[in-house]
C-alpha cells in the first residue's frame, strides 16, 4: 500500500509547484497537498499533484498573533493520513497538538522549515527545537541549520529522530529551457539589449528581487557611481524603489541605471540575466541566488553569511561567487570590476554557477530529502504500532 502523505503549507507560490509535481511522482508515495491562503500572495493552480484549500485565521491571545490551521488537526488521524508534514512554525497554535495526536494515532509526523531566525532569541530557538523532537523527522532548509540542530539536540538522535535537508531550489528545467533558447537566438538577444539601452559590450549588473529597504540596493547603486563603464538593473518592485530612483539622480547615474520593475516568467527574465555579467544582492540573499547561478551569472554578495538566508549555502566565494566586506561599497565595487573585466574568470565562474545547480542544488535533489524525511517518519511511527 502507498504512503498517504498529507502535505499542509501556508501557500501554494508558483515556485514550489515543481516541487510537489515532483513529489507526487515517487514510487509509493500518495500524496495530497493541503494549502491556505496568504495575504499579498497569489496561489498558483496545482499541476501534476493532488490539492485542497485549507482555511487559515490569525489571531491574537495574550498579545501575541498566533496562526490557525484547523486542517492540522483534522489531517493528524489515520482516517486521512500514514504521514503528516506540516510547516515547522511555532505560531501555528494546532502544530503541537497536531503531533501529538497523531503519535498517538499512528501518524508518522515531519516538520519542514528554515529551522533558525536571522533574529533568534533563546528562546524562540528553544521552542523551535522542542517542536522539532515532537516529530518524527525535522526537514532544514540547509546543512548548516541541520548540523546545528543535530549538535543541540543529540538526545533526539539517539531516539531516533531524523534530520533530513531539502535545500531550498527552483526548478532548473524552466530555467534551462529558456537559457537555451535566447542563446540559439543570438540576434533576437542582441535586439533585445538594444531595445532596453543595454551596451553591447560594456559590463551590466542585475539584480532581481523585491525593492526593500533591508536588501541595501543603495549600496549597489553606490558601488555603480564608482565603475563609470558599468550599467546596472534593478529588477522588481517594491516600496523601496522610488527612493532608490531618487539615489541614482543624487549621485549622477540616471542614466546607466535601469529599473524595468517586476519581470515575470523565465522567457521574459532570461534575456535579462544573458545580457548581464554579474548578479550583485548586497544583503539579504536567498532563493533569487538559484535563479543567478542557473542561468550562470556569478553572484557578488555580503560575507556576513549569518545576515543571508539558507540558500546562500549554493553560493561558494571564489567558485560561482565574490563575497565583498559587509558594507564596504569600494569592496563590493572592487569584486564587480574583478568578475567583470576578467572575460576568462567570468566564464569560469559562469560554468561553475550552472554547475551548481544543475549538479547539487534543484528540485530532484530538493524532493529526496523530503521523500527520506517521509519514509523515516512512516517506518518510525509503524514501529511503535
Amino acid at each position: 500500500m502507498p504512503i498517504r502523505v498529507s502535505i499542509i503549507q501556508p501557500a501554494l507560490p508558483a515556485y514550489r509547484v515543481p516541487v510537489f509535481r515532483e513529489l507526487a511522482t515517487r514510487a509509493g508515495l500518495d500524496c495530497t497537498l493541503c494549502f491556505a491562503e496568504q495575504p499579498n500572495l497569489t496561489n498558483a493552480e496545482p499541476d501534476g499533484f493532488r490539492a485542497e484549500p485549507i482555511g487559515q485565521r490569525t489571531i491574537r491571545i495574550k498579545g501575541q498573533s498566533v496562526i490557525v490551521q484547523p486542517a492540522l488537526w483534522k489531517l493528524a488521524s489515520r482516517a486521512r493520513s500514514d504521514v503528516l508534514l506540516a510547516p515547522w512554525n511555532t505560531r501555528l497554535i494546532l502544530l503541537g497538538p497536531a503531533l501529538a495526536r497523531a503519535r498517538r494515532k499512528g501518524v508518522g509526523t515531519v516538520v519542514w522549515g528554515h529551522g533558525f531566525s536571522k533574529r533568534e532569541s533563546p528562546r524562540r530557538l528553544k521552542m523551535r527545537d522542542a517542536m522539532a523532537c515532537k516529530a518524527d523527522a525535522a526537514v532544514f532548509y540547509n546543512n548548516a541549520g541541520a548540523d546545528a540542530f543535530r549538535a543541540r539536540n543529540p538526545d533526539y538522535l539517539a531516539k531516533g529522530g531524523g534530520v533530513f535537508v531539502a535545500i531550498n531550489s527552483l526548478n532548473q528545467e524552466e530555467i534551462q529551457a529558456a537559457r537555451e533558447d535566447w542563446l540559439g537566438r543570438p540576434d533576437d538577444l542582441a535586439a533585445f539589449r538594444a531595445e532596453q539601452g543595454l551596451p553591447e559590450n560594456g559590463p551590466v549588473a542585475v539584480f532581481v528581487s523585491r525593492l526593500l529597504e533591508e536588501n541595501r540596493v543603495d549600496l549597489l547603486l553606490e558601488a555603480t557611481a564608482k565603475i563609470p563603464e558599468l550599467t546596472t538593473v534593478v529588477i522588481g518592485k517594491g516600496p523601496d524603489r522610488e527612493r532608490l530612483e531618487g539615489i541614482a539622480q543624487r549621485l549622477g547615474i540616471a542614466d546607466r541605471v535601469k529599473f524595468p520593475g517586476p519581470v515575470y516568467g523565465e522567457p521574459k527574465i532570461a534575456p535579462w540575466y544573458l545580457s548581464s555579467q554579474v548578479f550583485v544582492y548586497p544583503v539579504n540573499i536567498g532563493l533569487s541566488a538559484m535563479h543567478a547561478l542557473g542561468y550562470g551569472v556569478p553572484i557578488v554578495t555580503s560575507d556576513d553569511i549569518a545576515s543571508h538566508n539558507p540558500e546562500i549555502e549554493a553560493v561558494e566565494d571564489g567558485v560561482n561567487a565574490m563575497l565583498y566586506k559587509d558594507g564596504d561599497v569600494d569592496a563590493m565595487a572592487g569584486a564587480i570590476r574583478a568578475l567583470t573585466s576578467d572575460r576568462e574568470k567570468q566564464q569560469a565562474f559562469s560554468d561553475a554557477a550552472r554547475r551548481t545547480v544543475t549538479e547539487r542544488f534543484n528540485v530532484p535533489k530538493m524532493v529526496d530529502g523530503l521523500e527520506a524525511a517521509v519514509r523515516h517518519a512512516h517506518e518510525r511511527a509503524q514501529s511503535r504500532a
